[in-house]
């Protein structure tokens, strides 16, 4: 039995949305352990579809005195294995559709790690950087509030995602703090430190994606050339981390440009500039090429850390980089997937490689309840840990059963929530 949530796109001939992609392709992955794992069709049912999903109507009122209103969503995929667990993203391309699929492989990625929580995942409608510091702020606590019966951290704990970050977090915990009554810094992570945030949780999600990348290499990692898709908050320092590791980064794009030096880039003036100009655009002590052609140098390590949906069945034949490592959340299509390891390119799927962010942010959550607080190489060495039990299960399953990374990585998060479902049984 195929799983697959009825589209309200309209048939035309215009492109499926990137929402409706990014659904798509994460009900295809799970059919597919389904399938490995041979789930019945009523539990197969039960895990593709979410537990409750909200959408809200979010009215912002702008500095010049107009109200604008934009739409917001929260989507609970799973929570059998423990409280719902997900970031909240600004995006203007935010959509119903997108929100669930990456609540859908919050799902798998905390149960392959090995963490006690389900799948979650919020966001809003909007571009952040058209919005002022104050507007930012009147979004953000609207949204909570019309969010609130959902949220809280024995229910459901919010973080950071694509234009959200600590400060963000800092006025959702303050919104509910205000509701409850007395302060509750464990209803969000990613947090500032001085309300409860952990030390090593900035960078958690790099990190992760260093040790993936290093795991996968399984060689020196001196002279090995990366390209970076994506110098954002992940991508950027993933970068940084990797040069450091003694990879030789080569090229790096943002939604501005893309610079390559064959010679390696020099990660931490990339960076400084980024943070100064807003993007990479106009960096003069490297070379400009375009986006396509990051996607498809020749380069030892590809790690994809923008947006969904960026490696495709047009473009996948030409990618020449034998070893993919998914910073991003979705980053490449079923149709791409087949078509790169077709041809031998071994990929680290994201609900493995960027793994590390949801590690730290549940090391945040547990230091909250236990009121205390963790220095950051206690931080960074259950990450490690976290990171290589989950990888090392990972590989084994996948050469025992003949899968790719990815298929051995669905198969034991999708396996370990059907086992969850099992256990707990139906309430009538």
């Amino acid at each position: 039995m195929t799983v697959m949530v009825p589209s309200t796109t309209p048939a035309t001939s215009r492109p499926v949305p990137l929402g409706r992609q990014a659904l798509d392709s994460a009900l295809f992955q799970f059919d597919q352990a389904a399938d490995h794992l041979g789930l019945d069709d009523g539990l197969r049912t039960m895990l593709a579809t979410p537990r409750r999903s909200l959408t809200v109507a979010v009215p912002v009122r702008r500095e010049n005195g107009r109200m604008d209103v934009v739409q917001g969503y929260r989507v609970q995929h799973n929570i059998s294995r423990g409280p719902a667990k997900g970031g909240v993203r600004f995006h203007p391309a935010t959509d119903i559709h997108e929100i669930t699929a990456l609540a859908m492989m919050m799902t798998w990625k905390c149960a392959l790690v090995g963490i006690p929580y389900g799948g979650a995942k919020g966001g809003v409608a909007v571009d952040p950087g058209a919005l002022t510091t104050r507007e930012l702020e009147r979004v953000t606590r609207r949204y909570v509030n019309e969010i609130l019966p959902l949220i809280g951290p024995e229910k459901d704990i919010p973080a950071p995602d694509v234009g959200t970050d600590e400060q963000t977090m800092a006025w959702i915990m303050d919104t509910y703090s205000v509701n409850a009554g007395y302060s509750v810094p464990g209803v969000v992570t990613g947090k500032p430190t001085t309300l409860g945030g952990s030390l090593g949780r900035a960078g958690a999600t790099s990190r992760g994606v260093r040790i993936a990348t290093l795991s996968a290499l399984g060689r020196d990692p001196d002279g090995v050339t990366v390209a970076v898709q994506g110098f954002g908050k992940v991508g950027a320092l993933a970068a940084q981390y990797l040069s450091d590791a003694g990879c030789r980064v080569v090229a790096v794009s943002d939604a501005t440009g893309a610079v390559a030096d064959r010679g390696g880039l020099d990660v931490t003036a990339l960076r400084a500039y980024n943070k100064e100009s807003g993007g990479l655009y106009g960096y003069r002590h490297a070379d400009a090429l375009t986006h396509d052609e990051l996607l498809e140098l020749d380069v030892d390590v590809l790690v994809p850390a923008a947006l969904e949906g960026a490696l495709t069945a047009e473009n996948a034949p030409r990618v020449r980089a034998r070893l993919i490592v998914e910073g991003a959340n979705g980053p490449t299509t079923p149709e791409a997937d087949e078509i790169l390891t077709g041809s031998g390119t071994t990929i680290v799927p994201d609900i493995l490689a960027n793994a590390g962010g949801v590690i730290v942010s549940y090391l945040e959550w547990v230091q909250n309840a236990q009121a205390s607080s963790w220095s950051t190489d206690a931080v960074d060495d259950r990450l490690r840990a976290m990171m290589d039990q989950a990888f090392g299960e990972v590989r084994a399953l996948a050469a025992a059963q003949r899968f790719t990374l990815r298929q051995a990585a669905h198969a034991i998060g999708v396996g370990r929530v059907a086992e969850a479902h099992r256990i707990r049984g139906l309430y009538p």
